[in-house]
């Protein structure tokens, strides 16, 4: 049997998915920049997924840029908007966020602008005092993620769209947390989201704008994407992303996760969750460590039983790292390294999670033996 745990890395594409892109680059593979009728029918397209987004986010009439995925809309949001301020900024972004977040304001620290760096608490909640402290140092953007993508804390949006209180831009990432939590766009003024995290094709995404918020371009070229984004649009993409907007259906998410948290800690009752209490994080995410075994060992045992799910710290072949979120959140590195997430979706059957589970009772106590003393 298998169990594939890491939907957070990427989901499979659904059926509707594969059927909708299929019938676009058969029938509707036209330029939807051309004038003549299957071009505008292409156009029509794009544009009806562009607005089952924003609809989706409560936004009918704000703006959607189609990118090629959560990291370009990142650097869009961010860099774009600080492109678009006069002189050096001050900028606040979550000490936990992505790296596709957190590279992009290593760069505007780079360029000159003043980096601030928000802490967390021991479940991954946002540091609401040092928040208020930047902001009245004059911050002018803060960055925060929508569901952390390694131990699924979720962000109060609404406190935090109370604390800025436009003083400043907000921007979130929403890549983990689209169409798995609710969410208005009223409540920020940027918002990201990818498509494979859904079910949908890799290689798009998109940034949800208010209109009134100003961005530079970070592609030039053509023009397309009210030149926001130059290049021809990814139709298939755009329908695969279309298809996958339609059929998302969270229900059940947390349900599951409450069965994996119970079924995984009677396999290894000496596991630890990681971050916040299970009911009060994201439905489909769970970090937890398993004393006394390195993740990527145990990730490595589960791969050879079938179970796929990924490690809370990264390894090279020279040293080890563990997880720079867990680091932040105030873990010790043994815990930090024995760390493992594990991720849901729709499509998840319970026998899955009840199979990893008798494969974790198995594995553990087997690696445990070996652990360095």
């Amino acid at each position: 049997m298998k169990a594939y745990l890491d939907n957070s890395a990427t989901t499979p594409p659904t059926p509707a998915v594969i059927a909708a892109m299929t019938a676009c680059m058969r029938e509707g593979w036209h330029n939807p920049s051309s004038v003549y009728a299957p071009a505008v029918e292409a156009l029509r397209q794009v544009r009806a997924c562009r607005e089952a987004i924003l609809e989706k986010l409560d936004a009918p009439g704000e703006k959607l840029y189609f990118t090629s995925g959560g990291t370009e809309a990142n650097n869009l949001a961010i860099l774009g908007a600080v492109e678009r301020m006069r002189g050096k900024q001050i900028v606040a972004v979550n000490a936990t966020e992505h790296p596709s977040v957190l590279a992009a304001f290593d760069r505007l620290r780079e360029t000159g602008h003043d980096v601030r760096i928000l802490p967390v608490d021991g479940e991954g909640a946002l540091d609401w005092a040092a928040l208020e402290e930047a902001l009245n140092a004059g911050v002018s953007l803060v960055s925060c993620m929508q569901v952390n993508n390694e131990t699924g804390a979720v962000l109060d949006v609404k406190r935090l769209r109370r604390t800025v209180n436009g003083r400043a831009l907000i921007h979130v990432d929403g890549v983990q947390g689209f169409l798995r939590l609710p969410f208005h766009l009223e409540d920020v003024d940027m918002y990201t989201l990818s498509a494979h995290k859904i079910h949908g094709p890799k290689g798009v995404g998109a940034l949800a704008v208010k209109r009134g918020v100003r961005r530079k371009a970070q592609h030039v070229g053509g023009g397309q994407e009210e030149n926001l984004r130059s290049g021809t649009e990814n139709t298939p993409g755009i329908a695969g992303l279309f298809a996958a907007v339609k059929e998302m259906n969270p229900s059940g998410l947390m349900e599951k996760k409450l069965h994996m948290v119970e079924a995984f800690q009677k396999a290894v009752p000496e596991a630890i969750v990681n971050g916040p209490a299970p009911e009060k994080g994201a439905p489909h995410i769970l970090n937890m460590s398993f004393p006394g075994v390195r993740g990527e060992t145990m990730l490595h045992a589960l791969e050879a039983e079938g179970v796929y799910a990924s490690t809370g710290s990264a390894c090279s072949s020279k040293k080890r790292k563990v997880s720079a979120v867990l680091t932040a959140m105030g873990l010790s590195p043994e815990r930090a390294e024995c760390a493992l997430r594990f991720s849901l979706s729709p499509h998840t059957a319970m026998e899955e999670i009840d199979y990893a589970a008798d494969v974790l009772g198995r594995v553990w106590p087997q690696l445990r033996r070996f652990q360095r003393r």
